[in-house]
C-alpha cells in the first residue's frame, strides 16, 4: 500500500486547540500530530522505530528564554506518542558538542541528561545530536521500506541520486550515534551549498542502508517533504516491478490445522534448544501467513536471502540477523536439526565478530527471532504474544523490503561487522528493557465457560499473573468482552464444547494464534435439576455431554498439543527441558457433597473428579498434571439472582446468610476461585489435587 498525505489542516488545529487546552505549545502540539501520522503508517516507521524533533523555546525559573531541542524521548513510540514523548534539551550546549572530535556513548547520554529541561523525562533519542546539528525547526527520521528497497543496494548511492537529484544529502553507512550525528551534519552542508548554487532547497537527507530524514519550517511542510520523498522511492520499485515477468500468486494461506501441525513442534525444539542454553523455555510464536509472507518464504531463493541481514539495522534486536529457514511440512527432526545449525552459525558469528571487538561482548541467546516456513508463512518468536507480533511485524517489513529491492537490483544490507555492532550496542539493547517476568508469563492458558462469571474472573486472575489467554465460551460476545477485560492479546473464540469438531477447530486456532499451548482451565459446565426417580433421560444426557464429556474432548484435544510439544518423547518430557502442560477442572461441591434434586449435575461431576485424576495417573510421566476446584455457592450463571432467592428463602435465611453459609461466615466469591486455580497453576511438584474454595463445608471436605 502506497503511503498517503493524512496531513489536514482542520485535525491539526484540533490538536492545537486540545493540547493547548492542557499546557502545551503550538509548537510541539503541531510536533505531536505530524509524529503520530508518520507513527500510524507502517511503511514508514515500526514499533518504535524512527524518531522526531522540533527546535523551540521554555521560558526558564528566572523568566529568561530556552531554545531548546523537544526531541522523540526513549521507551515512546510514534503511533502513539504524547507531548511527554519529546522532553525538551537546552539546544546551545548540545550543539556545541559538535566542536568534539569524538565522545562516548557514555558521555553523550549524560550531556543529553544534564541538559534535560526536566530531569524526571525520559533518555533523548540516540540520534537527537543528528537532529540538534541540522538547521531546521522540524525534523522527521523514518525506516521507510521503500526507501530501505534503494537504500539497500549495492549502487544505493548512484540510484539515489538517480531518483531524487540534488534534493537530498547523502550519508553513507555510520553507526547511531555521535560519528553518525557529525558525518549527518557535514553531509548536509555539503549537499545544502550545492542545492543552493543549482537554486533549489535540500528537503531530506538519505542514510545509505539506514533511513531517510526530511525537515523543513515547519511540521507540515516536514511531514509532507517525507511523504513525497517516499512516494519517489515507490514510484521507483513500481517501475521496475512492472518491467518484471509477471509472479505466480502466492497460494492461500494455510489453515490452522496445518500451522497447529507445526507450531507445537517447533515451539517445543525452542524450549529445548533454550534449555540448553540457559534461556527461559516457553516462547510465544506469531504466524503471519499474508500472500506476502507466502511469495518471500515459497521462494527457491529463500535460503540464500535469509542470510543478506535485516532492512536496517534498527530491526536486529527484534529479530536477529536473520531467520531460521525450515522445510516444508517439516518433521520434528528436521526442525531439530535446522535449529540446531542456526545456533551453531549465530554461536560461530558471535565469536567472530566479537574477536574483533577485544572480546568484552557478553553473547546473548542465540535463539532465532523470525522462522521461515514455505507453505506456511513468517513466525515471530518472542517472549509475550506482543513480542511475537512485533518480530512478526518486523518480518514482512524485511520481507517487503527484500522483495522491493530484488526488483529493482539486489538487497543488499549492511554486513555482518555493522549488524553485530548494532546488536550488541548497549544503547539499542537498552530499548528491549529489563524488567522482571510476572509468574505465568510466556505461558497460554486455554479457559472455558471464559463469558461466565467464574471464567471471566479466571481469565482476568491469569492475565495479571502474565499469562497469554485463549477464552473459549457458547457466547462468543460474553468472550469477546472478556479479553477486552483482560488488556492483553487475548483470544476469544465462540465455541459449544458438546461439538468434538468445534473443540479440534478451535484449539488449531489458538496453536496457529500463539503457537502452542500451556495450560488449560477447563470451567464450563451447568446444572440440571430433578429428583434422579423421576428425571428424564435426556436431562441426564445432556449434563454428562457438557459436565463431563466435554471437559473430556477439551483434555484430549490438549494432550494432543502438549504432546506435539514435547515430540511425544517421554524421555524428553521428563528432563527439565520439556513443556508439560497442565488441566485445572471446576469439579464443583456436588462432586463430594451431593445435593437433593441436584444428581445430573453432581452424578456428572463426580465422573469429572475420577476424570481429574485418571489424567493425573496417565500424564504424571510427561510432566503434565492435573488439578480440580471444588468450589460452592459462588454467584455466577449456575448460582443466579433467582436460584438464591429461591434457595435462601427455603431455608429461612436471608440471601447474604445463605450465601455466607460456611464455618467462616463469608460469601466465597468467583474472584476467590481464580485464585485457587491461578495457586494450581504455580504448585509445579503437585497433581491430583482438589483444592476447596468454599469457605468451609465439613461435609464436602476431600478427607
Amino acid at each position: 500500500m502506497p503511503v498517503l498525505n493524512r496531513w489536514s489542516d482542520a485535525a491539526a488545529a484540533g490538536a492545537v486547540a486540545a493540547y493547548g487546552a492542557q499546557g502545551v505549545p503550538e509548537a510541539l502540539a503541531l510536533r505531536t500530530y505530524s509524529a503520530r501520522l508518520l507513527g500510524a503508517d507502517p511503511g514508514l516507521v515500526l514499533h518504535g522505530g524512527g524518531n522526531t524533533s522540533v527546535k523551540t523555546t521554555v521560558t526558564g525559573l528566572l523568566g529568561e528564554t530556552i531554545p531548546v531541542l523537544c526531541v522523540k524521548g526513549s521507551g515512546w513510540d510514534l503511533a502513539t506518542i504524547e507531548p511527554p514523548g519529546h522532553p525538551a534539551v537546552r539546544l546551545e550546549p548540545l550543539q556545541a558538542l559538535r566542536a568534539l572530535e569524538s565522545l562516548s556513548d557514555e558521555a553523550m547520554v549524560a550531556a543529553q541528561r544534564q541538559n534535560l529541561i526536566d530531569p524526571a523525562a525520559p533518555n533523548p533519542s540516540v540520534e537527537a545530536l543528528l537532529h540538534a546539528f541540522l538547521p531546521h525547526t522540524y525534523v522527521d527520521h523514518t525506516h521507510s521500506i521503500a526507501l530501505l528497497a534503494l537504500a539497500d543496494q549495492p549502487d544505493a548511492e548512484a540510484i539515489c541520486r538517480q531518483v531524487y537529484g540534488d534534493r537530498v544529502a547523502l550519508v553513507p553507512y555510520v553507526m547511531p550515534g555521535f560519528d553518525l550525528a557529525l558525518a549527518a551534519a557535514a553531509a548536509y552542508e555539503q549537499a545544502a551549498a550545492r542545492a543552493a548554487a543549482l537554486g533549489i532547497e535540500l528537503e531530506g537527507m538519505v542514510l545509505l542502508k539506514h533511513g531517510l530524514f526530511s525537515f523543513g519550517a515547519t511540521a507540515k511542510q516536514s511531514y509532507e517533504r517525507m511523504v513525497a520523498l517516499v512516494r519517489q522511492a515507490e514510484q521507483r520499485i513500481e517501475l521496475a516491478q512492472g518491467a518484471q515477468a509477471p509472479s505466480q500468486p502466492a497460494p492461500g494461506p494455510a489453515p490452522s490445522s496445518a500451522a497447529a501441525a507445526v507450531l507445537p513442534v517447533l515451539r517445543g525444539a525452542l524450549a529445548r534448544a533454550a534449555g540448553a542454553q540457559g534461556a527461559p523455555l516457553r516462547w510465544l510464536l506469531d504466524l503471519r501467513a499474508t500472500p506476502l509472507a507466502l511469495e518471500l518464504v515459497n521462494d527457491p531463493r529463500l535460503a540464500e536471502w535469509a542470510g543478506r541481514g535485516v532492512a536496517t539495522p534498527d530491526h536486529v534486536i527484534r529479530t536477529k540477523a536473520s531467520p531460521l529457514v525450515v522445510p516444508a511440512e517439516p518433521t520434528a527432526a528436521q526442525i531439530e536439526q535446522a535449529l540446531a545449525a542456526y545456533i551453531a552459525a549465530y554461536q560461530a558469528y558471535f565469536q567472530r565478530q566479537n574477536a574483533r571487538a577485544g572480546g568484552i561482548k557478553t553473547p546473548l541467546d542465540p535463539l532465532p527471532r523470525l522462522v521461515a516456513i514455505p507453505g506456511l508463512g513468517l513466525v515471530g518468536i518472542g517472549k509475550s504474544a506482543a513480542d511475537a507480533s512485533v518480530a512478526a511485524d518486523l518480518g514482512l517489513a524485511w520481507a517487503r523490503t527484500l522483495l522491493a529491492a530484488e526488483a529493482v537490483g539486489r538487497f543488499e544490507p549492511v554486513g555482518e561487522a555493522d549488524t553485530f555492532a548494532m546488536e550488541y550496542w548497549s544503547l539499542e539493547q537498552a530499548k528491549l528493557g529489563k524488567g522482571s517476568e510476572k509468574p505465568l508469563a510466556r505461558q497460554v492458558v486455554l479457559v472455558t465457560g471464559a463469558g461466565g462469571g467464574i471464567g471471566a474472573a479466571t481469565a482476568l486472575a491469569f492475565a495479571k499473573q502474565g499469562a497469554e489467554l485463549a477464552l473459549l465460551d457458547r457466547d462468543g460476545a460474553a468472550a469477546a468482552a472478556t479479553a477486552k477485560a483482560c488488556g492483553r492479546q487475548a483470544l476469544a473464540l465462540a465455541c459449544d464444547l458438546t461439538d468434538p469438531l468445534a473443540v479440534r477447530e478451535a484449539l488449531d486456532q489458538v496453536v496457529a494464534r500463539f503457537g502452542g499451548l500451556d495450560l488449560v482451565v477447563s470451567n464450563a459446565g451447568a446444572a440440571w435439576s430433578g429428583a434422579m426417580a423421576s428425571l428424564p433421560d435426556a436431562d441426564l444426557r445432556a449434563s454428562f455431554e457438557l459436565n463431563l464429556f466435554a471437559h473430556q474432548t477439551v483434555a484430549q484435544a490438549a494432550m494432543a498439543v502438549f504432546r506435539a510439544q514435547d515430540s511425544g518423547d517421554a524421555e524428553k518430557a521428563a528432563s527439565r527441558s520439556a513443556l508439560g502442560g497442565q488441566l485445572l477442572f471446576n469439579v464443583s461441591k456436588q462432586a463430594l457433597n451431593p445435593g437433593p434434586n441436584f444428581g445430573a449435575y453432581g452424578i456428572a461431576k463426580a465422573a469429572l473428579l475420577a476424570l481429574m485424576r485418571q489424567y493425573a495417573l496417565e500424564g504424571g510421566p510427561e510432566g503434565i498434571r492435573s488439578n480440580a476446584i471444588n468450589a460452592d455457592r459462588i454467584r455466577s450463571g449456575l448460582l443466579d439472582d433467582a436460584m438464591i432467592r429461591s434457595r435462601s428463602a427455603a431455608r429461612g435465611l436471608s440471601e447474604a446468610d445463605y450465601m455466607a453459609g460456611n464455618l467462616l461466615s463469608r460469601e466465597v466469591r468467583a474472584s476467590d476461585v481464580a485464585e485457587g486455580f491461578v495457586s494450581l497453576a504455580l504448585l509445579e511438584r503437585s497433581t491430583g489435587v482438589v483444592l476447596t474454595v468454599d469457605g468451609g463445608n465439613v461435609a464436602a471436605m476431600v478427607r
